[in-house]
């Protein structure tokens, strides 16, 4: 995974655009797995966008299919603005630019942090946190783009927000005193511009050393505050059971946090494998379509031998009338009297040379005794010598001829 690159109109522009440019140009297995006529369009929507929406990074990442397909491709990673209530919040998101991009919407995600919480049965967020919006249905190319998109999905968020702190639980155990409201939880998506208590009860104004905490709307839920401050208890069971409470805890906290842990790296091998796995089902993939290849192509050959076969049966039905009494070497006509004596020394070559290589072999197996070898061989070789340099003198002839003739119709023609 490349490095998360800023947005345009900061001091980085300039790297933001160089590396679009070269990721976008990436050959090879790194290469991004878009179109390459609309790596144009996908390099303006994402600056554009970018320069809009100062919260949003880019960046290039390995995408998992359902299917088991394994992409690099570009998404724009960060926060977005949404104001709720004239208050201004950010909210995290993921918008994933598929290879099917800029034909088809992108896929956008909320990314919730540690402290917050996927309202539930959002209107337009399912559990998982995917977003599906009026804007992403209705993606029309080329008038749909990233920036009208993202303002959209501002306004949606602004209208009911996607997500809510986190409310913490204190144990106590002590019995609680008389019901008091709520303290508003910390926002963790606050921009840090203007404050917002939802008690409407508290005090006028928060002090200059203290900063006003901010929450998002949350479901109803019951805290039983500590103690006050200034009651003392110096029970020593009281204590003791005290004591052992937070004990048990910070157990159970460290036993949860061992347990994320080994989780966490179970997942981490378990998405080792999946990829590891999605690259071996692509090689067979490939394999198998290689053996398919191979195997039409034997099919073909295979038809094609059986047809020429068909064709020869039927001319030797047709023909073989007689054929056993034709001597063979009557069914070869020369076209002269130099074509015959060629034939006729070729034959005598080939024939010498194949007992040439019988007694040779004799020989080696101690069955041609080395006198009758040596004097076979030399008549043999002297023999298949004559007709070799006979078969060269006819060729030599025979060019000659050719030669004539081509003169004899330069000149006729001429």
């Amino acid at each position: 995974m490349n490095k998360m690159v800023g947005r345009p109109g900061t001091p980085n522009s300039q790297s933001v655009t160089q590396f679009l440019n070269q990721a976008l140009s990436q050959r090879g297995p790194q290469a991004l797995a878009y179109v390459e006529d609309d790596k144009w369009t996908i390099r303006e929507h994402l600056l554009k966008v970018l320069q809009e929406f100062p919260g949003l990074q880019v960046k290039t990442a390995v995408f998992n299919h359902n299917d088991g397909r394994i992409l690099n491709l570009l998404q724009a990673e960060g926060t977005i603005p949404m104001f709720y209530q004239d208050v201004k919040y950010n909210i995290p998101v993921t918008l994933w630019l598929l290879e099917t991009y800029p034909r088809q919407a992108p896929l956008v995600f909320v990314n919730p942090t540690r402290d917050m919480i996927i309202t539930p049965r959002h209107p337009n967020v399912d559990g998982s946190g995917m977003v599906n919006s009026i804007s992403l249905q209705q993606w029309i190319y080329p008038r749909s783009n990233l920036v009208e998109l993202v303002q959209s999905l501002s306004l949606l968020f602004g209208q009911k927000p996607p997500l809510y702190s986190r409310p913490s639980v204190s144990v106590s155990v002590r019995p609680p005193p008389p019901p008091t409201p709520p303290p508003p939880f910390m926002n963790p998506i606050h921009t840090g511009g203007a404050t917002m208590q939802l008690n409407p009860t508290s005090s006028p104004g928060p002090s200059p050393a203290q900063s006003p905490r901010l929450s998002l709307p949350y479901p109803p839920y019951q805290h039983s505050p500590p103690p006050p401050p200034h009651i003392r208890n110096d029970d020593p069971q009281e204590q003791y059971r005290r004591n052992a409470v937070n004990a048990l805890t910070e157990k159970v906290r460290s036993d949860i946090k061992r347990l994320m842990q080994e989780r966490h790296n179970e997942m981490e091998s378990i998405f080792k494998t999946q990829q590891l796995l999605g690259q071996r089902s692509e090689q067979l993939k490939n394999g198998l379509r290689e053996l398919n290849g191979e195997k039409a192509a034997l099919e073909n050959q295979l038809q094609a031998t059986l047809t020429n076969t068909s064709i020869l049966e039927n001319w030797l039905k047709a023909n073989d009338k007689g054929i056993a009494h034709v001597d063979i070497d009557d069914v070869f006509e020369p076209a002269d009297t130099l074509s015959k004596q060629l034939l006729e020394s070729q034959s005598s070559d080939l024939a010498i040379e194949d007992v040439l290589y019988a007694i040779d072999k004799g020989a080696q197996d101690l069955v041609v005794p080395v006198e009758a070898y040596l004097k076979h061989v030399r008549v043999l070789a002297r023999e298949q010598f004559f007709h070799r340099a006979t078969a060269q003198k006819i060729r030599q002839m025979q060019v000659s001829a050719q030669v004539d003739n081509m003169a004899s119709r330069a000149s006729y023609v001429s």
